[in-house]
């Protein structure tokens, strides 16, 4: 997955770093190998998926352990928990070795696998609704205790880890529909297109949400980064250039209007500070990491595709 850079030295070089849409790198394609001692973890996914369809087990078991991780970490992200997150994984892959030989391929594998997961996330979330007898905000998605306060303390120096809980403290307090959204998009890369399917709703939809997300969880997360404590101050003439940012991420500002934000972003420290704690924002959810998937929970989803495969 193609990663955002860090912000430039100059306001040409922040607003065109990423220039046009964000794009995520797709892992190279590699010709089929035919003989017995396939590598299976240097084929294509669509090579894969082919193998796969004629009932070979390890293709099955590459894409399983190809996809787990990011699977448990959408379902970490959507969940209320860990253990949810691991039924969401089992779910998923399992239901991914049941009805692979259906599979058609009229959207890419990752957003069959992603519309799984949601629909199983949903119903997570429904049931825990729905049972009154829980106490609510603990672990449930965008609850916060009183006593948290996204405030940094003066002079507090907050470390890469305290980052990523911040993060994560910051993606879990959005709606359900801005944080899948945001998940899919700038942590698991999907395109905007891919997201749109996997959510059922329009590419403009998707982007509407997206771009509110992205500067909620920016709101949370910049007090805390180093380089954008103490921000310039803004006019009150400025343009909206948090939001103006988040499109040109989508390819939704014209040369024209990006022209015009350069030569804002040259003359107004304010305005780069606030694009730079967003990119900075947006580079750390790309560098989310797919976490650790339980060793117990990989035999136990193993065990499962065997017996599926026997069964047929």
């Amino acid at each position: 997955m193609e990663r955002a850079s860090e912000l430039g030295a100059d306001s040409h070089s922040m607003w065109h770093q990423l220039a046009g849409p964000v794009r995520y790198s797709r892992r190279p394609m590699h010709p089929p190998a035919k003989d017995q001692s396939t590598d299976f973890s240097e084929l294509d996914e669509r090579t894969l998926v082919a193998r796969a369809q004629e009932g070979e087990e390890k293709a099955i078991a590459e894409l399983l352990s190809r996809y787990q991780g990011r699977i448990y970490r959408f379902g970490m992200r959507m969940c209320s928990g860990r253990e949810d997150a691991e039924d969401v994984l089992q779910e998923t892959l399992l239901a991914m070795a049941r009805s692979i030989r259906t599979f058609r391929g009229a959207s890419s594998l990752s957003t069959w696998l992603y519309s799984i997961a949601r629909s199983q996330c949903i119903k997570k979330r429904a049931r825990e609704r729905r049972n009154v007898d829980v106490a609510l905000g603990v672990n449930a998605p965008g609850a916060r205790s009183a006593a948290e306060d996204d405030s940094p303390l003066p002079d507090q120096v907050v470390s890469d880890a305290e980052i990523g809980n911040i993060l994560n403290h910051a993606i879990s307090s959005l709606d359900d529909g801005q944080r899948e959204v945001l998940v899919l998009r700038d942590v698991e890369g999907l395109s905007a297109g891919e997201v749109a399917d996997v959510v059922g709703v329009s590419v403009d939809a998707v982007k509407s949400r997206l771009h509110r997300a992205r500067l909620a969880v920016r709101e949370r997360v910049a007090p805390h980064l180093a380089e954008f404590r103490t921000p310039a101050p803004r006019e009150a003439a400025c343009p909206d250039v948090l939001m103006l940012f988040s499109r040109h991420q989508e390819g939704e500002i014209s040369a024209d209007l990006c022209a015009e934000m350069e030569k804002h972003l040259e003359t107004c420290a304010g305005c780069r500070d606030a694009c730079g704690s967003l990119q900075k924002t947006l580079a750390l959810c790309h560098a989310s990491t797919a976490p650790h998937v339980p060793d117990a929970l990989q035999e136990s989803v193993r065990h499962s595709l065997r017996e599926i495969l026997l069964q047929k």
